[in-house]
């Protein structure tokens, strides 16, 4: 179990304070406003009601014993990276910020957030990635150059095998792992010989240019 820091309960943080903590994870959650801390009560380990720019008032919510903390806020840049400063310097393993746009992003960054978040954005990538004829059911962005997708694989690809698909020489992308539809077991180490079924998954791994292509075929 991992206890995270959860500060700014709009709907970004409310929504991940709450998975969280259905998740069985230790959720601490601080925000200025008494009404949706108080809201958040029954949705957390510990609610908090302070400003977050002030480390007297991070420390004591608890901050120097998270493992992960997550800057909700956004909007306000300044107070994001004066947030995003006190908690690097309590030693925080791991801080994730979210980001109104790119420049917001970069800013964040370069005063040592681990991970950025631009939630719009990435909404509407994993939509437009769910629309071509290689069904994206999950993306994760690995990096910023690279990705990994679950795909629904075309029709074109059922009852064919990867020696005969090629996919990394067409597509230029690897294939970690094959779900079969049927057992619902997981080949983490698929073969050439393997060949995808009807309601089969597969997990590839690619430069993100590479699986838009891809997407698209």
């Amino acid at each position: 179990m991992k206890t995270y820091l959860v500060i700014g309960l709009g709907r970004f943080g409310s929504a991940a304070a709450e998975e969280l903590f259905d998740m069985g994870e230790e959720v601490i959650v601080l925000d200025e406003q008494e009404e949706v801390v108080r809201q958040m009560a029954d949705q957390a380990t510990h609610a908090a009601i302070g400003d977050a720019r002030e480390s007297a008032v991070l420390k004591a919510a608890g901050a120097m014993d998270c493992d992960c903390a997550i800057v909700a806020i956004g909007s306000d840049l300044a107070a994001s990276i004066l947030i995003t400063m006190n908690l690097k310097d309590m030693g925080i393993p791991y801080i994730i910020c979210k980001a109104q746009n790119e420049i917001y992003k970069r800013a964040l960054e370069r005063v040592g957030a681990d991970r950025v978040l631009i939630p719009e954005k990435e909404m509407a990538v994993r939509l437009v990635r769910n629309l071509g004829p290689a069904s994206f059911q999950d993306y994760i962005e690995f990096s910023d150059e690279y990705g990994i997708a679950e795909i629904t694989p075309p029709k074109s690809w059922i009852g064919k095998s990867l020696r005969a698909l090629n996919i990394r020489g067409k597509y230029h992308v690897n294939v970690l792992a094959l779900k079969d539809a049927a057992s619902e077991k997981v080949n983490i180490t698929p073969g050439a010989e393997d060949v995808i079924r009807e309601g089969d998954t597969v997990m590839i791994i690619g430069h993100n240019e590479d699986l838009a292509l891809l997407q698209r075929s």
